[in-house]
């Protein structure tokens, strides 16, 4: 019933400054206005008030709420653990798959590196074979310097030149 009240008295003192702001013949600003003034009582009469002042003073909502902010905090969680783990679950099975497999996942440091076991693996990595990708088009063979955007070791043979010259 308060509620009822106060609506009726907000509606009435926005009417009031529609009916001045329309006597100053701003005629769209008044419209606009008495259609905010209407707002407050239009809600009133539908009992939507009602309904939001149950939601809001009931305990059981607010444990809703609680519940909701735990589960999206969580969710947050899990996307940076995510991130921090090296992408997201296809890009996992495909490098654990790549490793089984015995192939270097696209993308990987394995390519120009070889095994990662310092001078040896950068030895390992110069004595590849060339796939048969990387003998068709070969690291001049593009006209760019490995920007061709294909995954083979060619790419990477500015990176083995200079791990090479560093002694890595």
């Amino acid at each position: 019933m308060l509620t009822d009240t106060i609506c009726a008295a907000l509606s009435a003192a926005g009417l009031g400054i529609a009916g001045l702001t329309a006597y100053r013949k701003r005629f769209r600003a008044a419209v606009r206005i008495a259609a905010y003034a209407l707002l407050p009582v239009g809600l009133a009469m539908t009992g939507i008030l009602d309904w939001l002042a149950g939601l809001v003073f009931n305990p059981t909502v607010w444990a809703g709420f609680g519940v909701l902010g735990l589960s999206w905090l969580l969710f947050l969680v899990s996307r940076a653990a995510e991130r921090r783990s090296g992408g997201t679950r296809e890009e996992r099975r495909a490098a654990a798959a790549a490793e089984r497999g015995g192939a270097p996942v696209a993308g990987s440091s394995d390519l120009a590196l070889g095994s990662g076991r310092g001078a040896t693996g950068a030895k390992a990595a110069g004595k590849r074979k060339p796939t048969a990708g990387s003998a068709a088009s070969g690291p001049g063979a593009s006209g760019s310097s490995g920007s061709s955007g294909s995954s083979g070791p060619e790419d990477f043979s500015d990176i083995e030149a200079i791990l090479k010259k560093h002694g890595i």
